[in-house]
């Protein structure tokens, strides 16, 4: 890729991250910002956005938006499009949707009112800034990039997580067929055991998530949710670290002819691999493991 001076500083092209406060989303924005590009980065609260700007990285633009509450999203694309033109952009060169949290819990006691906001944040707002910004996308000849987990697997007690993963898989794959070789590249940075606060879900996580449910309903679940909690435990020594995915972003943005899916992560392959076995036999399977 060709590198140009840009307003005093090294250019390789425009990036809006979400969710860069910490983990995958910071990994990839500073990764980025340090290879010169110009990275907007959402964050919701101040105090990340003072520690996003205090690294002293030239091409970081931190941007408040709350991503489960839309309001300010007119004034970020206005935002962003006024220092693309200042920056001699022709538009915007990536979009990765990575934002989103950690809801752990059975099906039955599910916080909906939790898994309304995950809804919000990985779905609704993908979209509104899928749709905001695919104008300026195509003026760049640009990227769309969502991080998700393989997310074809019925993962026990992590629903909260996973079916939007089904829901990103489906939507990026679609996407990818509408617009077809007149739009944006669509990649799926698909991952594994990765590394992060929302990824590794604690046993307070799981507390806080139960807080409030009937006691006799909690009972049913209580084994199960030990053993699973002990194995989320071994599992979390294993991680891989979100630097893996933030190399993993560049080697996609930077490549001539990216593919539409790449794995990473401990675990990744695995999950890959169970996906495309009968669906009653991944039922099986897991059940087993729960």
């Amino acid at each position: 890729m060709k590198v140009r001076e840009l307003a005093g500083r090294t250019a390789a092209g425009s990036v809006l991250v979400t969710g860069v406060s910490s983990g995958i989303g910071r990994a990839i924005a500073v990764r980025l910002a340090e290879a010169g590009r110009l990275v907007f980065g959402t964050v919701r609260r101040r105090e990340d956005a003072d520690a996003l700007a205090a690294l002293g990285l030239p091409g970081l633009r931190p941007l408040r938006l709350d991503l489960a509450r839309l309001e300010r999203l007119p004034e970020v694309v206005r935002t962003v499009d006024a220092e693309l033109a200042r920056a001699g952009e022709p538009g915007l060169s990536a979009l990765v949707n990575n934002a989103g949290g950690s809801l752990v819990g059975p099906v039955e006691l599910m916080d909906l009112e939790a898994f309304a906001t995950e809804l919000r944040v990985r779905l609704l707002a993908a979209l509104a800034l899928l749709q905001a910004f695919l104008p300026s996308l195509r003026r760049a000849a640009g990227r769309v990039l969502w991080i998700a987990t393989p997310g074809l697997l019925p993962t026990p007690y992590a629903t909260g997580i996973h079916a939007c993963d089904f829901a990103v898989n489906c939507i990026a794959r679609t996407l990818a067929i509408e617009i077809g070789g007149g739009g944006p590249k669509v990649v799926l940075i698909r991952c594994g055991a990765i590394r992060t606060r929302s990824g590794m879900a604690t046993a307070g996580d799981l507390a806080a998530s139960l807080a409030g449910r009937p006691p006799e309903r909690r009972a049913l679940y209580e084994e199960k949710l030990a053993r699973w909690a002990r194995s989320m435990a071994e599992l979390d020594a294993k991680r891989s670290a979100p630097e893996r995915v933030a190399e993993t972003v560049e080697r996609a943005l930077a490549a001539a002819r990216p593919r539409s899916r790449y794995r990473v992560g401990y675990l990744s392959g695995v999950a890959g691999l169970i996906e495309t076995l009968p669906q009653p036999l991944v039922d099986r399977l897991l059940a087993a493991r729960g």
